[in-house]
This record gives C-alpha cells, structure tokens and sequence, in this order.
C-alpha cells in the first residue's frame, strides 16, 4: 500500500435497512459496524440524518449516543445535522447532553438540506431550474459525470409533504450561515437574544468539534470557509459538484481559532469483497436503491441481489453517474481509486460509506479496506 496517499479513513453509515429485515436490527447493525470500525483503525463513525424512508438513523443525536456508548476511541458524530430540520439550541444541547458523558469524542457536522430543498422546490414551482447541465469530464483519473437533474425529483408530492412535516406551519429555515453563528456562539458562551445572554446547559463549553458539510459552491461551502470549519464535500452524493465545492472552501477560508489552514474530507460510495466479481454482485442493486430515491419515493428497503432482476435501459440512465462513480472491487482496485479521488480534491481525509444487503459482507468491506488501505488501530 506505499503508493496510497496514507490520509485518515473514516466511515458514513447510513443504518439502512436491508430487504427483510426491520428498522431495530438496521439499528443494532450500525452498532456492530461502529464497533468493527473502531477494531479496523478508522477515524470517525458518523451517521447521516434522513426521514420518512428506510433509514434507521432520522434520530441522529440518539444513535449517536448509543454507538458512543458502545465505542471506546472512535469519533462518533453527525453526517449531517439538518439545521433546516432543528434549532441550534436544540443541537447544541442534544450534543452537550452526549458530550457530558463522551468528552472530545464528537464531531457535530452541520447541513443546509432543510434550507436548499425550500429553496429548490420554491424555484421549480417557479418553472425555474436548479441544475447546471456541464458535459462530462475527467480531472486527474477522477470521474466528474454530468449533474444529475434534480428537477423531476424536487416536484414529486412526496418529497414536499415530507419536507412539510419537518416543519412547523408557516415557518421558514433559519438562514443556514446564521444558524452555525448561533452554534457556534452557544459553545462558546457567546450567544445572546436582543441583548440578553443564554447559555445552553448542557452544552457550552463541550469539547465538540463543528463541521459543516457540502455538495456545492454555494453556501455551505462559504460558511465553512468563512467561519474557519473543517468542511466535508460529497462526492459519493453529488460527484457532479465535488471540485467546486472544494475549491469554493478553500477561496473562501479564514484561519480561525479551530483551524489555520482549510481541512477538507471528501466521501465516498464503495463495496470491497475478496475480487471483483464478488464485489459487482454484492453492489448490483445500489443503482435499484439509488434510483428509488431520484424517482421520488425516498430509500427504499436495500434490495437483495439474489431476487431483484437489472435496471431496465430507462431506470439505469437516472442512476448512471452514481453507479460509475462507486468504488467497487477488490480491495487494491477500490484503494486505487480512492486514492485517485484524494489526490484530485487534495483531501486530507476520506469518509467511506459502504452499503450491501448481507450485513456480513457490509462489515467485511470495511475490514478489507482498511487493511489494504494501512490504517492502524490506535492503542488503548
């Protein structure tokens, strides 16, 4: 492995659901996987926050807390909080509250969905549009394929009644970039409202560090930058936008008392077996999972290779770009092409989300790749 760019590896679970099986197993699952990933010497456990789909991880804070429980070094953390979908003051206890019993172990990362689906939905209803059509190119080895059209997917009824019931009535998301001012400003002691102080107990003063996570050159990507954050560019989500992204933080960073040069971690999407084809046919139904998303009906159960039939040419065209943009293989084939996306963005660290319907070979693909990859674990 000398050849690899030896940057800190890190992993993003999901908690998905497999076909079959049931959201407190989807549960115990990440569990397990934190403590895997703890064993295999990855840096950070984060979990991603998603609602009204076959996810197990919309309580982000709570499962956090359960897999810090579980866990003794890891980093456990959030990938992402939804600002749109919370107040800051709730974050910053909720994470206090963990932080209290789990000090300098938690990564609060912070994200805009809620705010940019308002956004988006508002300009399609519009007749506006969201995505840029740029042609397909490759960047130092690295894929950047065509931005998928999110058009279509922003007008489907269930993703605005879903949006609607993670909202109060007729109230509108907090400015994301005044939203992490006022996380920001609750740790620290710092906050007030109309000249009076407020201090979140639990919560100021907690070893927690922030992030703030991204997946293009717009907002999230200058407040990160502005605000002096480590900033987390979603490749495996939005490989379309990655380099911008990228580049929009680091034009746009301020030394600050947390860190003096940009920190960029870039995720992700991969399957690692024994070989190849042992790979391809744990990761054939990815493009099923990811286009019951993009057709509007949000994730669905994962589907089990051995009794879902292929995409049709129609439903492989929606999923293209995020199909040849995984990372599948063996274990050196997927390191080398980690290593091709680390040295395209200039990542200083990579989070990996690795997701197949036998929960076996899920662990497995994470225990390979770190040891192909030379990540070690820390002593005790």
């Amino acid at each position: 492995m000398s050849g690899y760019s030896r940057i800190p590896l890190s992993v993003l679970d999901l908690a998905p659901i497999a076909d079959g099986s049931s959201p407190a197993e989807a549960i115990r699952r990440s569990i397990e996987l934190a403590r895997v990933a703890e064993g295999a010497g990855y840096r950070r456990f984060w979990l991603a926050e998603h609602h009204f789909v076959s996810v197990a991880s919309s309580s982000t804070a709570t499962l956090i807390a359960l897999i810090a429980a579980a866990t003794q070094r890891i980093r456990v953390g959030s990938a992402a909080v939804q600002l749109g979908h919370h107040t800051p003051a709730s974050v910053v206890e909720a994470f206090g509250t963990i932080d209290a019993v789990h000090p300098g172990r938690l990564d609060l990362g912070l994200g805009r969905s809620g705010q940019r689906r308002t956004e988006a939905i508002a300009t399609v209803r519009t007749g506006g549009t969201v995505t840029r059509s740029e042609p397909e190119r490759v960047v130092d080895g690295l894929l950047i394929p065509r931005a998928f059209p999110v058009e279509t997917l922003l007008a489907s009824p269930r993703i605005a009644a879903a949006a609607q019931a993670l909202e109060f009535e007729g109230a509108a998301p907090q400015d994301f970039a005044d939203a992490v001012a006022d996380v920001l400003a609750l740790l620290s002691g710092s906050y007030r409202v109309d000249d009076i102080a407020l201090h979140a107990v639990p919560g100021e003063g907690a070893d927690v560090d922030v992030w703030v996570f991204g997946s293009s050159k717009g907002q999230s990507a200058q407040v990160a930058g502005t605000e002096g954050l480590p900033f987390v560019a979603n490749y495996h989500v939005s490989p379309a936008t990655v380099l911008e992204a990228v580049e929009a933080y680091r034009a746009a960073f301020r030394p600050s008392g947390r860190l003096d040069r940009p920190y960029v971690v870039v995720s992700a999407d991969v399957v690692v077996a024994d070989n190849d084809a042992a790979a391809r046919e744990l990761a054939s139904t990815y493009g099923h999972w990811v286009h019951s998303i993009r057709a509007g009906g949000g994730a669905a159960p994962y589907p089990d290779p051995a009794s879902t039939p292929p995409l049709t040419t129609e439903q492989r065209a929606v999923v293209d770009d995020r199909i040849r943009t995984q990372f599948v293989g063996s274990p050196s084939a997927v390191a080398d092409g980690l290593d091709t996306l680390a040295h395209a963005t200039g990542a200083d660290e990579l989070v990996i989300t690795s997701v197949t319907h036998d929960f076996e070979a899920r662990k497995r693909s994470h225990q390979l790749l770190a040891a192909e990859w030379g990540i070690s674990t820390p002593a005790a």
